[in-house]
């Protein structure tokens, strides 16, 4: 007997150790693949991958180009869907700020604010004079105390100020810093401050000196110094572009699997974490942050299309940009492509994939909460990481927009890192055997979820309102911070919270609530400001392009 089990388990061994060597020769083959993707991508030809930049094109041209090699077609007769998006405020090139009939050099001696209303004001200033009809002149700072904290909050102050002196009926606001702080502000794009009725604008301490200061010594007496405001801010527009591409087993149900390849270009956006990225101009290469997610997508996507036992779902996989401005890409996707939960299976993305820490195999996995199928595909990666779990629908990254229209989502994640958003994120430290593994194990919740055959249930999760230390009320709201065409839109509805209950849903328009009128961020926290739990009142919402009013309990 003893000899008999060992000629079978020889037997066993020999038939066994092929069929390994076959398997590492396969993942080897796959992590230089990953190599050669991440390289590319990753290189300075694409100068970082920003939304709307030639690099982006280059990165859209390279993903489309591997898909037609691997013989994946297009979704809808087409790889590339563009879309248009708002990216916060922008200072117009004929906007000009003359003193003393001196042209002022824009964003150096003087900007306007982004709450500044657009308008061509011919006036004067009087120092100390604060009369209707003129322009009013007023300190930004107090003292030198207040001028070297790095925590006042500026813009706040200027926009109190300048609504009280809108109402006082000036034609006009500068605001001067006559102590040269380090922390004069600059203009931000991304105001959350409605616009007021008159221009507004900033004046540097030096040019305050310089144009001000010691203009006229007799300023004051001689009736003040002319000056004339010609203010226009637009709406800075930007187009980027997502790839689809799309496998059509004729199933009923799609599955979805993603990843962004947008980047950060040189840091213009401000969302670098290299100190004066801008002022440094260094390419952020984005090798991890999204390159690896992107090579992790076209692997898949060859291997979904390579495997004949993969038929019960249909697969579309998408490409997303304009992740890293706010989700700009798959929130228009989803909402250009009527993408539609009773249709999408689940969905997958993949988010910084590259860098696996080979000693402690931490792989964080996001979603596990919006359906209780991900318990059995949990277990499955016990044995070969290290399970971070999180059970919300709702995070920094692309299925966000697929858990807020009601369809289950995993989110595979290697973790952030000290080169993260700075130039230094580059494919030479990329580990693609790590990155290989994770995609395996991708593959095996792919096969297991295709197997089954099964529309998995979607559960709502615990998920972020807007809340603060002033507000005594919420909502239950997740507002879309890219909305700026005038009230808040609802992106996500949380459980069980007053909006809800009220009946609110996602894509509707606050326009009002009780008696105070929404036209963004702003006006919306002002009214959360005047309830208390328990107030009973009334929301004005935009549905559907029409206006519905609802009663809403503010109890907790």
């Amino acid at each position: 007997m003893g000899t008999r089990i060992f000629i079978l388990f020889v037997s066993g061994l020999i038939a066994f150790q092929p069929v390994v060597y076959s398997q590492k020769k396969a993942s080897r083959k796959v992590a230089k693949q990953l190599q050669v993707d991440v390289t590319y991508l990753a290189s300075d030809e694409l100068e970082g991958r920003r939304t709307s930049t030639e690099g982006e094109r280059k990165a859209a041209d390279y993903i489309e180009k591997r898909y037609k090699e691997d013989e994946i077609g297009p979704y809808k007769n087409q790889y590339r869907y563009p879309f248009h998006f708002v990216y916060g405020k922008e200072i117009s090139g004929a906007s000009q700020i003359r003193i003393n009939n001196i042209q002022l050099v824009m964003n150096e001696d003087a900007f306007p604010l982004p709450f500044s209303a657009n308008k061509h004001v011919t006036s004067e200033i009087l120092p100390d004079v604060m009369e209707q009809g003129n322009i009013w002149l007023i300190p930004l700072y107090t003292d030198q105390d207040q001028a070297s904290d790095a925590h006042f909050e500026a813009e706040k102050f200027m926009f109190n100020r300048a609504q009280e002196a809108a109402k006082q009926g000036a034609s006009g606001v500068i605001f001067f810093d006559s102590y040269g702080s380090k922390w004069e502000p600059s203009f931000n794009k991304h105001s959350e401050f409605d616009q007021l009725d008159i221009p507004v604008v900033f004046l540097t301490g030096n040019a305050y000196q310089k144009y001000v200061k010691q203009s006229d010594p007799s300023i004051g007496t001689k009736g003040g110094l002319p000056i004339e405001f010609n203010i226009s801010i637009n709406k800075a527009e930007r187009t980027g572009t997502n790839i689809a591409a799309y496998i059509d087993n004729k199933a009923p149900y799609t599955v979805v699997l993603g990843a962004h390849y947008d980047h950060l270009g040189y840091g213009e956006d401000e969302n670098s974490l290299l100190a004066n990225a801008v002022k440094e101009h260094q390419i952020h290469h984005g090798a991890d942050d999204n390159a690896s997610g992107t090579a992790a997508l076209l692997t898949m996507a060859k291997w979904v299309k390579g495997n004949k036992k993969l038929h019960n779902y249909n697969y579309l996989f998408i490409n997303f940009s304009g992740e890293e401005l706010g989700l700009y890409g798959s929130k228009l996707f989803v909402k250009d492509q009527h993408i539609d939960s009773t249709q999408i299976a689940y969905m997958i993305n993949m988010d910084m994939v590259g860098r696996l820490n080979d000693s402690t195999r931490s792989l964080t996995l996001g979603g596990v909460g919006t359906s209780p199928a991900w318990g059995e595909i949990v277990i499955m990666g016990k044995d070969d990481f290290k399970l971070t779990l999180d059970s919300s629908g709702v995070g920094p990254s692309d299925h966000t927009s697929f858990y807020n229209v009601g369809i289950p989502v995993l989110f595979f994640f290697t973790g952030t890192h000290k080169d993260y958003h700075k130039p230094s994120d580059k494919a030479d430290i990329v580990n693609y055997t790590g990155e290989t593994d994770v995609i395996n194990y991708i593959e095996k919740t792919v096969t297991k979820m295709d197997k089954e055959n099964i529309k998995p249930a979607y559960i709502v999760t615990k998920q972020t309102t807007v809340s603060g230390g002033r507000f005594k009320v919420t909502l239950g709201i997740m507002p879309d911070y890219t909305f700026q065409e005038g009230g808040v839109r609802v992106d996500g509805v949380s459980d069980n919270r007053p909006a809800m209950k009220a009946g609110l849903k996602q894509g509707d328009i606050i326009t009002k609530l009780g008696s105070n009128k929404i036209n963004g961020m702003q006006t919306y926290m002002e009214a959360l400001g005047k309830f208390a739990p328990g107030d009973k009142t009334q929301v004005t919402v935009i549905r559907d392009g029409k206006e519905l009013t609802l009663p809403i309990d503010l109890s907790k």
